[in-house]
C-alpha cells in the first residue's frame, strides 16, 4: 500500500500531506457523495484540503466544515482557506476585504481558526505593507495560523517578506502558483500566476533558494495530461473546462512533452497522468501538489505517482531539455 509523504510549514504544528485534495467538487447538494470522497482521501493519508471563499458561493466552505466537524477531525486535518479574490466590480486585495472574507469563512466552517490562509489573488497596485500588517493582525488574534499568497509573483512575495523583516512581522510562508510540465501559454483566468516553462526559471530558482512550500495548482494542466487531447481532435471539445485546456495548453511544445510522457509511462508501466504528476513531485522544490481527485481510485493513482521519483535525466528529457533519455526511452 502506498504511503503518504508530509512536509511542514513555519507557524503550524501539524504535518501537511504532499498531495492536497482540492474541494471544488464538494457540494451540499451531493452531501453523501462528497463526504464519501473526503473520507476515502483522508483514509489514504491526505490530511490537507484546499478551499476558497469564492467556491460555490460559500457552499464549499460550509460543506467541508460540516465534514470536518461531524467527523471530529479538526485537530487531524489542515484546512487551506483562500480569500480576497477579485469580483466583477473591483479588485479586493485590501485589509477590509481580507478581514471580511476571513470572518465569513470562519462562520461558514464553524471553526475557530484557519490553518493556512492564502490571498487568492494579488493587486500589484496596492502596497504590500498594509496587507502584511492586516495578515499579522489576524494571525495574532488566532484566526489564521499561517499565511501566504495564491497567484502572487515571487517578486511581490519577496517584497512582502522584506517589509515583514524590516518591521518585525511574520512573513508569507507559502505560495500557490500554477506549475506543471506543460507551459501555460495563456492564463485560464485573469491574474493567474504560473512558474511553468523556461520563462519562469528565475521564479523557480528563487523558490528553491528560499525552500518556500509551494501549493501548486493544475499539476496535470487542467486535464491536458489526461490523454484525451490530441493534435487532431481539438475542435471536438465543447465543454467550458475542455475549451480552457485547448486555449491554455494545446500548443506544439506541450504536445512534444505529451509524446515523451506517453513514452516514459509505457516503459514504467504507469499512466500519462501519473508520469505528469511524478514530474512535478520530483522537482528540487518544496512542492505540495493540489489535486482534484473525484474517486478513491484516482487518489490511489496519484499516490503511486508520488512514490515514483524521476531522475534528473528523465526530468530534463520530458521538458525538452535533452534529445534522448537513454535509460528510459523505448
Amino acid at each position: 500500500m502506498s504511503t503518504m509523504q508530509y512536509g511542514h510549514i513555519q507557524g503550524m504544528n501539524k504535518p501537511i500531506s504532499r498531495l492536497v485534495q482540492g474541494t471544488m467538487m464538494v457540494s451540499s447538494k451531493e452531501l453523501e457523495k462528497s463526504f464519501a470522497l473526503l473520507d476515502a482521501v483522508f483514509e489514504q493519508g491526505c490530511n490537507t484540503f484546499d478551499t476558497a471563499h469564492v467556491y460555490g458561493g460559500g457552499d464549499n466552505e460550509r460543506t467541508v466544515g460540516r465534514w470536518v466537524n461531524e467527523r471530529n477531525l479538526r485537530d487531524k486535518v489542515v484546512i487551506i482557506g483562500k480569500g480576497a479574490h477579485h469580483n466583477q466590480d473591483r479588485k479586493r486585495v485590501t485589509p477590509f476585504d481580507i478581514s471580511s472574507d476571513i470572518h465569513d469563512s470562519l462562520a461558514r466552517f464553524k471553526f475557530d481558526d484557519i490553518d493556512l490562509y492564502l490571498l487568492h489573488r494579488d493587486d500589484p497596485d496596492v502596497p504590500v505593507g498594509p496587507i502584511v500588517e492586516a495578515l499579522n493582525q489576524h494571525q495574532r488574534a488566532g484566526r489564521i495560523r499561517a499565511f501566504g499568497g495564491s497567484n502572487w509573483t515571487y517578486e511581490r512575495i519577496r517584497a512582502a517578506n522584506e517589509y515583514a523583516q524590516a518591521h518585525g512581522l511574520v512573513p508569507f510562508v507559502a505560495s500557490s502558483p500554477n506549475y506543471s510540465l506543460a507551459e501555460q501559454v495563456q492564463e485560464p483566468w485573469a491574474d493567474c500566476v504560473t512558474i511553468s516553462g523556461p520563462l519562469n526559471n528565475t521564479a523557480r530558482a528563487w523558490y528553491a533558494q528560499q525552500d518556500m512550500p509551494l501549493f501548486t495548482w493544475s499539476s496535470l494542466a487542467g486535464g491536458f495530461f489526461s490523454g484525451r487531447f490530441q493534435r487532431d481532435n481539438l475542435d471536438s471539445f465543447d465543454s467550458y473546462w475542455d475549451k480552457l485546456v485547448v486555449q491554455c495548453y494545446c500548443y506544439p511544445q506541450n504536445f512534444e512533452r505529451l509524446d515523451r510522457v506517453q513514452a516514459l509511462a509505457a516503459t514504467k508501466g504507469l499512466t500519462i497522468p501519473q508520469i505528469a504528476l511524478a514530474y512535478v513531485m520530483s522537482q528540487p522544490l518544496n512542492i505540495h501538489a493540489l489535486v482534484g481527485c473525484r474517486s478513491r481510485e484516482e487518489f490511489q493513482d496519484n499516490m503511486q505517482a508520488l512514490e515514483t521519483p524521476l531522475s534528473t535525466e528523465e526530468l530534463a528529457w520530458l521538458n525538452l531539455e535533452r534529445d534522448n533519455c537513454s535509460s528510459n526511452t523505448p
